[in-house]
C-alpha cells in the first residue's frame, strides 16, 4: 500500500521525536539515532523516498533549512570570547583546521581517485566537529579540565568559522565550472564574498538596530528574525549565486557581536527551530544514502577513514599545540577526538544537491563519503575514547562540584561559602542582573536556561556532581529537576521549597517534583531563608569533630539554621531537619547571631 505524503511527513515528525528521544535516554549524539532511522526508513524499507515525496521542492527545502542552521551557529560567534581563549584552540580553528582539509583532500584525491575539485568539498566539510556532538561525549569521557576547555571550544569555534571556510571552497568550485577563464573566475568569486559579505553586515546591523531601539513589539521578534533571515538569503542569492548561506552566516556573526542586543529569546527560538529542522532534515537526508554504493567504495573508503582518524586529526593536533604546555597523554586524547556532526551532513547534502543541478557528474559521492565518515567517527570515538581517557590518566579525578540553578543572593552567598572549602561551583541565570553580580564577585556563571540548547553546548559540567536548583521560581526548579535528573541521578539533584503547594494540576505539582523538594526543613522555604539574609543573617563554614560537636556548635551560635554538611569524602549533602549532622563534618549554616 502506497502511503500518502500527509502520512509520510507524520512519520517523518515521528521518527525525528524518536530519534532525539533514544539520544536523548543513552546519553550519545543524535547524529547516530537520526542516522539509523533515516537509513531503516530509506534505503532499507524504501518506505521514504525524498526525491518522490517533494520532487523539485526538495533542494529549496534543504538550502533554506541549512540557511537558518548556519544563521544559529553563527549567532554563538562572538569576538570576544575567542581573545579569551588560549592559543591550542585559535591554532586548531586555523592552522589545525587548514591541516585537516589538506590531508583529507589528498586521502580523496588519492584513495577514491576523486576530481581534486571534489575531494577538495570533502577535505573542507569534514574540517567541522560541532558541539552537538562533542558536549555529550565530553560527559561521557569526563577528561581533565584542559582537554575539555580546549575540545568544547574547538567544537564551538570552528561551527561557524569551518562553515565560512567550507563555503568559500565550495563557491570558488562551483564558479570555477561557470568560469569562462582565470580572470572571469576571480572576478566572480569576489563579487560573490563581496556580497555575501556586504549584504550579512548589512541585514545584520540592521536587524541589530531594530531590536536595540524595540521597533518590533515581542511577540513579533522572533518571526521577524526568521523572516529577515530568509530574505537575506534569498535576496542574496539573487545578486550574485551560491552567497546567501555566507550570507546568512555573516549576518548572524554581526548581530551577535552588536553591542545592547538582547539575543537570549532569539538564540532559544532558533535552537528549538533548528532541533527541528536538523531533526527532520537528518531524517530526510539519511533516506537519501546510497548503502550500495557506500559498500561499493569498499577499502579505498575504509582507507580514507583511517587517514581522517590516523593521521589527519593526529597532525591538526601536533601543528596546534607545538610548545604548548599540554601533557604528551593530553595531546594523545585530542589526537583520538573529533567526531562529526550535523553541520557537515547537512552542508555536504546540499552542496551535493547544488553541484548535481549544475551538471556535476558523481556529485552524490560527496554526500556518501562524508556520512561515511561522521558514522564512522562518531561510533568508534563514543565506543573508545573514554576506556583510552582511563587508560592515559588523563580522566578527571571523581567530580566533586556543585550546579547551582539561580544567582540570587542567597544563592550566590551559598556559592561564595562553598568555594571557601574549596568546591568548585557555577551559577546559573536568565537574569542578567544576577549573571554580572555573580561573574563580578568571582564565581562562575552561565547565563541563559540550564536546560537549553544553548547550555548543552556552553555550560560545563565536567566537574559537578550534584546540582541544586534555589530559583525562587518554582517551575524553573522543576524544568532544572527534569533535566538534570537524567544526567546526574535523582538523588544527586534537589530543589528548594519556594512556598506552599499550589492548586491545580501544574508540572510543578507532579509526585516527582515535590519529592525533589528536599533541601532544608519544609518551613525553611526560599523566601524565608532570603529574608533572614536580607537583615543581616550570614552563610558559615564551620568545621565539626568529635572536640568541637553539634552541641558546642550550638552553644557558641545562635538562631541558626543548618543547611549542608561537606563529609570527609568531599560529597555534600543536605542537612535534614532537626537531625545532628554526622562528625567529622564541615557544616554550612545560615547563622543570625548578627540580626538584633
Amino acid at each position: 500500500m502506497e502511503l500518502t505524503p500527509p502520512l509520510l511527513l507524520v512519520i517523518i515528525g515521528l521518527s525525528s521525536l524518536a530519534a532525539q528521544w533514544v539520544a536523548w535516554l543513552l546519553r550519545m549524539p543524535a547524529i547516530l539515532p537520526l542516522l539509523i532511522f533515516g537509513i531503516i526508513l530509506g534505503p532499507l524499507t524504501h518506505v521514504l523516498q525524498p526525491d518522490a515525496l517533494f520532487g523539485d521542492l526538495l533542494f529549496p527545502l534543504v538550502s533554506l533549512s541549512v540557511a537558518i542552521i548556519l544563521f544559529e551557529g553563527a549567532l554563538t560567534l562572538r569576538f570576544d570570547e575567542i581573545r579569551g581563549l588560549g592559543g591550542v584552540v585559535r591554532n586548531l580553528v586555523t592552522i589545525g583546521m587548514l591541516t585537516t582539509f589538506l590531508v583529507v583532500s589528498l586521502a580523496c584525491w588519492t584513495l577514491l581517485r576523486f576530481p581534486p575539485e571534489l575531494a577538495a568539498l570533502v577535505g573542507a566539510v569534514t574540517v567541522v566537529t560541532g558541539p552537538t556532538v562533542i558536549a555529550p561525549l565530553m560527559r561521557v569521557v569526563r577528561p581533565k579540565a584542559a582537554i575539555n576547555q580546549v575540545l568544547r571550544w574547538e567544537g564551538i569555534i570552528i561551527d561557524p568559522v569551518g562553515a565560512i571556510f567550507t563555503l568559500l571552497v565550495f563557491e570558488f568550485i562551483v564558479l570555477r565550472q561557470q568560469a569562462e577563464s582565470l580572470t572571469h573566475l576571480f572576478w566572480t568569486f569576489g563579487l560573490t564574498l563581496a556580497v555575501g559579505l556586504a549584504l550579512g553586515a548589512l541585514f545584520g546591523w540592521l536587524l541589530g538596530v531594530a531590536l536595540r531601539r524595540v521597533w518590533l513589539p515581542g511577540y513579533l521578534q522572533n518571526f521577524a528574525v526568521l523572516a529577515i533571515t530568509l530574505a537575506a538569503f534569498g535576496a542574496s542569492n539573487f545578486l550574485a549565486d551560491e552567497s546567501g548561506l555566507l550570507t546568512v552566516t555573516v549576518m548572524g556573526i554581526w548581530l551577535a557581536n552588536m553591542r545592547d542586543v538582547e539575543l537570549t529569546e532569539i538564540i532559544a527560538f532558533k535552537e528549538e527551530l533548528s532541533a527541528l529542522l536538523i531533526s527532520g532534515l537528518f531524517i530526510i537526508l539519511a533516506a537519501r544514502l546510497d548503502v550500495n554504493a557506500l559498500i561499493g567504495m569498499g577499502w579505498p573508503l575504509v582507507g580514507v577513514l583511517l587517514a581522517v582518524q590516523f593521521i589527519a586529526r593526529p597532525l591538526c593536533i601536533a601543528v596546534s599545540t607545538a610548545g604548548s604546555s599540554l601533557h604528551w597523554r593530553d595531546r594523545l586524547l585530542l589526537s583520538w577526538i573529533a567526531p562529526r556532526g550535523i553541520v557537515a551532513a547537512a552542508v555536504s547534502s546540499l552542496f551535493a544537491l547544488t553541484l548535481t543541478r549544475n551538471g556535476y557528474q558523481g556529485a552524490e559521492r560527496l554526500v556518501t563519503v562524508v556520512f561515511a565518515v561522521i558514522i564512522g567517527t562518531v561510533v568508534l570515538q563514543s565506543l573508545t575514547s573514554r576506556p583510552l581517557a582511563r587508560w592515559l590518566r588523563v580522566q578527571q579525578r571523581k567530580p566533586r562540584g556543585v550546579l547551582i540553578v539561580g544567582a540570587n543572593t542567597f544563592a550566590r552567598t551559598l556559592a561564595a561559602t562553598l568555594q571557601k572549602i574549596d568546591i568548585p561551583v557555577q551559577l546559573t541565570d536568565n537574569s542578567w542582573e544576577y549573571y554580572r553580580q555573580a561573574r563580578m564577585e568571582g564565581i562562575p556563571a552561565y547565563y541563559g536556561y540550564a536546560w537549553s540548547e544553548h547550555a548543552e553546548n556552553f555550560l560545563d559540567l565536567n566537574e559537578t556532581a550534584q546540582v541544586l536548583a534555589l530559583s525562587p521560581n518554582r517551575h524553573q526548579n522543576a524544568l532544572a529537576v527534569y533535566h538534570f535528573s537524567h544526567i546526574f541521578g535523582q538523588k544527586n539533584v534537589a530543589a528548594i521549597r519556594t512556598g506552599h503547594a499550589l492548586r491545580g494540576r501544574r508540572a510543578t505539582e507532579s509526585p516527582r517534583f515535590r519529592r525533589q523538594e528536599t533541601l532544608f526543613a519544609p518551613n525553611q522555604t526560599f523566601s524565608h531563608l532570603s529574608s533572614l539574609l536580607a537583615h543581616g543573617a550570614v552563610i558559615k563554614a564551620t568545621r565539626l569533630n568529635e572536640n568541637f560537636g553539634w552541641l558546642e556548635y550550638l552553644e557558641k551560635h545562635q538562631g541558626v539554621i543548618p543547611l549542608f554538611a561537606q563529609r570527609e569524602d568531599g560529597k555534600l549533602v543536605a542537612v535534614k531537619a532537626d537531625a545532628a549532622p554526622e562528625l567529622p563534618c564541615t557544616l554550612i549554616a545560615l547563622v543570625q547571631d548578627e540580626i538584633s
